[in-house]
């Protein structure tokens, strides 16, 4: 008989659409917090803005300052066609770009978008079937069109992933520094100034680590062994600074699943070790894989069948994980990206 942790079908829960948040809540700390014990096994419920009430003095905070940019474009062919590109990532190699392209037609080498004054062309086909452009701009002025003309990139699941003015500053953390992420880190989207002040009063401190999101964030698990799923890659860093403090208080509260690849990824006997250069990791975590890099984790409500569900039930087994989420229904918690958000102890 087949390990149910193991099956994707096992990892499928039922949600309303009502449940999917398409906006954060008016004041981001005033989303609700549910906050599980695993000791205990105690379920408490609460709002974000009281998260210091559920924390010790000697807890540190982990979170992820990667920098959400502008990266759907919308143009069209010289032909008149409609034409979409969402930019994968801010790093040229030998001047050229990963993309995604969508269009009614196929694409073939030398083909060109028009996005008003930028135009891309398509240079380079993958074998693994990714698209690379190059633009008719340096990367400085790239970054000045893309902030003016591109569109910030929510997922599909809120308003079809049409975003606007407002998004571009609620698909942000208010401590967001380093521009690469093609998705935000939503965990940290419910921390405000008066947040990270409470918790300042009780002495806890916070660090950051970067990882800079990408589209694979969103991928599905199509295999029906999660095992068999290949994972997306990414690149993270975490400076000197950051990487002292981190290591000097083993009790760490990762904020977000991006923060907790980063910290199981760097941790090697016993501390987390990084280099001076951009590290990648492709970390998948599932029931059976051991997390030893945290104390606990605040993440928010994550699709069905997602590695995202899976990285949570690492932590706390997928029959308790797909409990916690009949409970946040009954209680009408809001799902995923703007939506509500839980603290795992352990």
């Amino acid at each position: 008989m087949k390990n149910p942790d193991l099956l994707t079908e096992s990892y499928s829960y039922e949600l309303p659409q009502s449940f999917i948040a398409d906006r954060p809540a008016l004041k981001r700390d005033e989303s609700k917090l549910l906050v599980y014990n695993v000791g205990s096994d105690k379920v408490i419920h609460s709002q974000f803005k009281y998260l210091a009430e559920f924390l010790n003095k000697d807890d540190l905070l982990v979170l992820n300052n990667s920098k959400v940019f502008p990266c759907r474009l919308l143009g069209e062919k010289p032909s008149g066609g409609k034409i979409e590109i969402f930019l994968l990532s801010l790093v040229a190699i030998n001047g050229l770009y990963s993309v995604m392209i969508k269009s009614n037609s196929k694409k073939k080498i030398g083909d060109q978008y028009l996005f008003d004054k930028l135009v891309a062309e398509l240079k380079e086909i993958t074998l693994e079937g990714d698209f690379l452009v190059e633009f008719n701009l340096a990367e400085s002025q790239l970054l000045d069109y893309l902030e003016d003309h591109a569109k910030v990139p929510i997922p599909p699941y809120i308003r079809q992933g049409e975003s606007d003015e407002k998004d571009k500053n609620d698909y942000q953390t208010i401590y967001a520094d380093k521009l690469g992420s093609v998705a935000a880190p939503t965990a940290g989207l419910h921390f405000t100034e008066a947040v990270f002040k409470s918790l300042a009063d009780k002495g806890i401190k916070h660090a950051f680590v970067n990882l800079q999101v990408g589209a694979g964030t969103f991928k599905p698990v199509s295999s029906e062994i999660i095992t068999e799923h290949h994972m997306h890659k990414e690149y993270f860093e975490i400076t000197e600074e950051n990487l002292k403090t981190i290591n000097q208080s083993p009790n760490r509260i990762a904020v977000g699943t991006t923060s907790l690849r980063v910290l199981e990824s760097s941790y090697h006997y016993g501390k987390i070790q990084a280099s001076n250069d951009m590290s990648s990791t492709e970390i998948f975590l599932y029931p059976g894989v051991e997390v030893k890099s945290i104390k606990g984790l605040i993440t928010n409500f994550h699709l069905p069948k997602s590695t995202l569900l899976m990285l949570v039930s690492s932590l706390i087994g997928r029959e308790k994980t797909l409990e916690l989420y009949e409970i946040a229904k009954k209680e009408n918690y809001r799902f995923f990206s703007y939506g509500d958000a839980m603290l795992i102890l352990r």
